[in-house]
């Protein structure tokens, strides 16, 4: 294949190409002869053989200049949304840059075109309010890859040929408006859930679109300082927005801070003000280097690292609504009723200026669980769904919104009798957790005296509060990996020591297990990178305890940190994802040589150390006559687990309600685990999704559990469980069930649930 198009003539194009449009723009000639200038000033500059314009007329993309391609084809070629590359890019309001455009799926020949002879393409959506109203491509014969500033200089002319073709009254406003009409009738819609809760509002879109009028700049340093002021203007307001949070410390302010460094990166203005020099207007500089940013986020795999470029969008849409004058967003014009924020992605700050007696929920187009956002969100106690598609196209401003986040679903418009199971649903809930609340300094205890140690899982200094409003006995798993998460570098020792020291002053008499770093897989880190090939299953790949006995330099500043913070305590630490018994024991060897280092620097150590190995990978079982005298306990992770033992990844949407935590398989297998423990004398505790739902935690006790670490939240639907059910009467039923399986495994629970008067949901 051969390279790229050069980058240095890309550079030198950019400046050429706005000055040569702004000369045709202020020409007096027809739209048409202004379009066959613009597509040959583009294909002269990059040196490019075909380049054409696309324009939306009546419902299809009309081929309307061209330079490369037949002159017969001109107003001739058509295509539908969707139908070819072109329609493709318009479609979801994407570039495309093929190296080989026959090669891609969505390729539609057109013979009256001539194009068979090129095979590279690259295009861009020609935009305004958010529709895409045209296309513009280039093509050459060889094979190549389109460099960046190529795709840049492409994506600048597009945002001139938007203020072009309105101007020229070329935008077909009724089709462009057709994809944003949405009907009045009732709709259910579904998503990610975020933040769990219910919510009724009324719809506000965050911001609507700012639309830039003008795109070359008649003086580019009156652009420049207009960028300079605004950049002022933004960091007073960001500053004064993170002084003003309410929440105090921890990982919540920590995400405010970031988003702060965001707002003073100097790499981020230099971009703008490069764009500027090319001869775009402040408003169309801050819109080109967006444009770059949504590219590059398209291209990331790294969740992390996309949610940072999504800060970074957050700021450059605040930057562009005070160099325009335009408030534009919903919190700077107020909230005047209970209401769903809908948005494509919000940043942290952005959230905070919202009314929040009036902030009732939000719902995301994008979204994702580690975006700061959400850590913030969390914070507040707002609901939030994410990853909710066709949000535009649905939801009109001021459509009443019924969010039930905890089902994942949205309703738009609903019917009377949807508000009315909604309000009964919502009604029930509360009642229920003021019933659950009652039960807080309630003993766990079962109907036949067994305790029942129920614990939570922890990830954040403030997650800590949920021992006291759950009653909660201690924090059975606590996250490790969530400050590396949220952190834009690897968190020093200090850190890390001064976050587990408050989350065990904080806990007080309570026991904490802390989990050392679970990164690698699904959790990647930007600032930690895997020398190796891009896996194809990260979750059975180089991540939690693999990663931290291959890189031991951050196990051994986290073991520093533990044992430090532990001082006069008895500290709990549970390796994740031992696979074999030697992993644990040069874990453990590993803690014990930090020890030995901090009693040699003659500092105060924890009265003691209890180690724990965390079982997720099957092969462990086949090991525990060699691990169980090892261990101080033993935690069952069901979620990894479940998706080892069938094969199955959990978050594959057609494999997820495939296989059944009550499962002969499943519940055979924890069996085989809990008898030995028992018989050595380890505890063994549940700490993961499944120990969370009544039934499954039922299932749970019946095989042996006495310990169960789950989500604050389920700590009092199962305790309620738990009060209501005769353990020794179960553990006959079940092991007869397990021994001999029915049909359902699930329907005999239930049914003896029922028949025995055991609370369950």
């Amino acid at each position: 294949m051969a390279s790229s198009a050069p980058t240095t003539s890309a550079v030198a194009s950019a400046r050429e190409i706005l000055t040569r449009l702004h000369d045709v723009m202020a020409a007096r000639t027809g739209a048409q002869a202004k379009l066959n200038q613009v597509v040959n000033i583009v294909g002269e500059a990059l040196d490019s053989e075909v380049c054409s314009i696309y324009l939306l007329r009546d419902g299809v993309l009309e081929l309307f200049a061209t330079r490369g391609l037949k002159q017969e084809a001109v107003h001739v070629t058509k295509l539908a949304f969707g139908e070819g590359l072109v329609g493709t890019i318009a479609e979801n309001v994407e570039m495309l840059n093929l190296d080989e455009a026959a090669s891609h799926p969505d390729f539609a020949y057109k013979p009256e075109t001539g194009e068979e002879l090129f095979h590279s393409f690259a295009g861009v959506p020609i935009v305004r309010r958010e529709e895409a109203v045209g296309v513009l491509s280039i093509q050459h014969a060889e094979p190549r890859k389109y460099d960046d500033l190529v795709i840049e200089a492409l994506q600048t002319v597009a945002m001139v040929l938007s203020e072009l073709i309105a101007n020229a009254g070329l935008i077909d406003e009724k089709a462009a408006a057709a994809g944003r009409v949405h009907n009045t009738d009732p709709v259910r819609l579904t998503g990610l859930k975020l933040v769990d809760g219910m919510a009724r509002g009324f719809a506000v879109y965050h911001q609507p679109r700012i639309t830039i009028e003008h795109t070359v700049a008649e003086d580019v340093e009156a652009e420049r300082h207009r960028v300079y002021s605004a950049f002022d203007k933004m960091r007073e307001q960001i500053d004064r927005m993170a002084s003003q949070a309410e929440f105090g410390g921890g990982e919540h302010q920590e995400v405010l801070e970031m988003y702060k460094m965001f707002a003073y990166d100097e790499g981020w203005s230099r971009r703008i003000n490069e764009a500027i020099d090319s001869g775009l207007t402040a408003e169309a500089a801050i819109e080109r280097v967006q444009q770059r940013t949504r590219m590059r986020m398209r291209q990331i795999d790294d969740p992390l690292l996309a949610d940072r470029m999504h800060d970074l969008e957050d700021l450059s849409n605040r930057l562009l609504r005070i160099v325009s004058g335009q408030l534009g967003s919903a919190a700077q014009l107020g909230l005047r009723q209970d209401t769903i924020l809908i948005a494509r992605n919000l940043g942290p700050a952005e959230l905070l200026e919202y009314d929040r007696r009036r902030l009732k929920g939000v719902i995301l187009e994008e979204g994702s669980l580690t975006a700061h956002v959400i850590i913030v969100a969390r914070a507040m106690g707002v609901p939030v769904l994410g990853r909710v598609t066709n949000v535009r196209r649905t939801i009109g401003e001021g459509d009443l919104i019924l969010l039930d986040a905890s089902q994942s679903a949205v309703f738009v418009r609903p019917s009377p009798s949807m508000e009315e199971a909604f309000e009964a649903k919502l009604d029930v809930s509360q009642k229920r957790r003021a019933a659950f609340a009652a039960l807080r300094t309630e003993p766990s205890v079962t109907k036949d005296g067994t305790h029942i140690a129920l614990m939570v899982n922890a990830g954040l200094r403030d997650d800590v509060a949920a021992l006291d409003t759950t009653g909660a006995e201690g924090i059975g798993l606590f996250r490790t990996e969530f400050q590396f998460l949220v952190s834009a570098t690897l968190p020093q020792r200090e850190r890390q020591q001064r976050l587990y020291r408050d989350v065990l002053e904080a806990a007080g008499e309570r026991p904490v297990i802390f989990r050392t770093v679970d990164i690698g897989g699904d959790k990647a880190l930007p600032y930690m990178r895997h020398d190796g090939e891009h896996e194809e299953n990260p979750a059975m790949g180089w991540r939690a305890l693999r990663v931290a006995l291959d890189r031991n330099g951050l196990m051994k500043a986290q073991a520093r940190a533990l044992i430090e913070a532990g001082a006069g305590r008895t500290l709990h630490i549970m390796f994740p994802m031992v696979s074999e018994p030697w992993e644990f024991d040069e874990a453990k060897a590993l803690f014990e040589a930090q020890r030995d280092w901090v009693s040699s620097r003659g500092r105060m150590l924890p009265n003691a150390i209890r180690y724990g190995a965390m079982l997720e990978v099957p092969a462990l079982a086949e090991s525990l006559d060699i691990l169980l005298p090892k261990i101080d306990f033993l935690s069952i992770g069901t979620n990894d687990l479940t998706q080892f033992l069938f094969a199955a990844d959990r978050a594959h949407p057609k494999l997820a309600e495939r296989y059944d935590w009550l499962s002969p398989a499943i519940l055979r297998f924890l069996r085989r685990v809990v008898a030995p423990a028992k018989a050595a004398g380890v505890p063994v505790a549940v700490c993961g999704e499944m120990g969370g739902r009544t039934l499954e935690a039922m299932a749970l006790i019946g095989l042996g559990i006495e310990r169960l670490s789950i989500t604050p939240a389920a700590i009092g639907p199962v305790k309620a469980m738990l009060r209501s059910l005769d353990r020794a009467a179960l553990q006959t039923a079940l092991s007869a069930w397990l021994d001999t399986p029915p049909p359902s495994m699930r329907a005999a629970l239930s049914g003896w649930a029922v028949e025995h008067g055991v609370e369950f949901t």
